[in-house]
């Protein structure tokens, strides 16, 4: 009997990871999603759940902090006995979205970022890909031709006011998927980086000056638009085609050629 594909959306609540967990429910996966809201957000998490159910597929949340061990490993036993039950399944991809952290200058201001937000930063954003993939392999959530992806952005490469930290994480998120895509390879899992075009997300609104980061990508971008989260969902549902095999340890970039245009950020 074939198991039953599933995702796990890491920041399914909003943004990238959202759109991501819809369309890959779209595509005939069932989803796991993590997510840390407020009270208040949680009406718009039931819709998301309440999309995926209209599409057929099984929805279960984990309202947690994706960052701390404990709360991880305890919803990766609890993915393992889902996927152990009639019908069984198996964990097709695993969506690092993941934007939580603290924007400050590094230094040269009044207010620069402290030593623990600086590492809560880089950890929640880079390193706990890591965490995840390790937890997942030894509870044998993965089969072969899973996938791995991980959302990250121009700021892993450029420097933007108050983004240091952020771009320290998403640094070393690209670094570990490389160093996954060459380890976990004989495994017949592919790992790979997202860098989007400039999207107007919850987690670009917590950037110093993000106005003026939508207005110079609507300027640069040729299609005369901002990426949404809906063009970068569908991107990665198309990289979980198993003719996409062959693909990893890249970041590929999803912008509609905003990249190629000269321009500030």
């Amino acid at each position: 009997m074939n198991k039953q594909p599933w995702a796990l959306i890491l920041g399914a609540s909003s943004g990238f990871g959202e759109a991501a967990a819809i369309e890959l429910a779209r595509a005939g996966m069932h989803i796991f999603g993590v997510h840390l809201d407020r009270q208040d957000r949680m009406p718009h998490v039931e819709e998301i759940q309440a999309k995926i159910r209209a599409l057929g597929r099984e929805a279960r949340f984990f309202d947690i902090n994706a960052a701390d061990d404990e709360f991880r490993h305890e919803t990766v036993d609890g993915i393992r006995q889902r996927l152990a039950v009639e019908p069984p399944g198996t964990l097709r991809v695993l969506l690092h979205s993941l934007a939580l952290g603290f924007f400050k200058p590094l230094a040269g201001a009044e207010q620069v970022i402290a030593k623990k937000q600086l590492e809560i930063t880089v950890d929640t954003m880079g390193h706990s890909l890591v965490w995840w993939v390790q937890d997942c392999l030894r509870a044998g959530l993965f089969d072969w031709g899973a996938r791995i992806f991980a959302m990250t952005s121009a700021g892993a490469a450029r420097a933007i006011p108050g983004y240091g930290a952020a771009a320290a994480g998403e640094a070393a998120l690209e670094a570990h998927v490389r160093q996954l895509a060459v380890e976990l390879a004989p495994a017949g899992i592919t790992a790979n980086a997202i860098l989007p075009g400039v999207a107007d997300t919850p987690g670009l609104r917590n950037i110093p000056g993000w106005e003026k980061i939508l207005e110079n990508a609507r300027q640069r971008n040729p299609h005369r638009r901002l990426t949404t989260p809906e063009d970068v969902a569908r991107a990665i549902a198309a990289l979980c085609h198993p003719a996409a095999y062959w693909m990893t340890g890249n970041t590929i970039r999803v912008d509609g050629g905003e990249s190629l245009v000269a321009g500030v950020v």
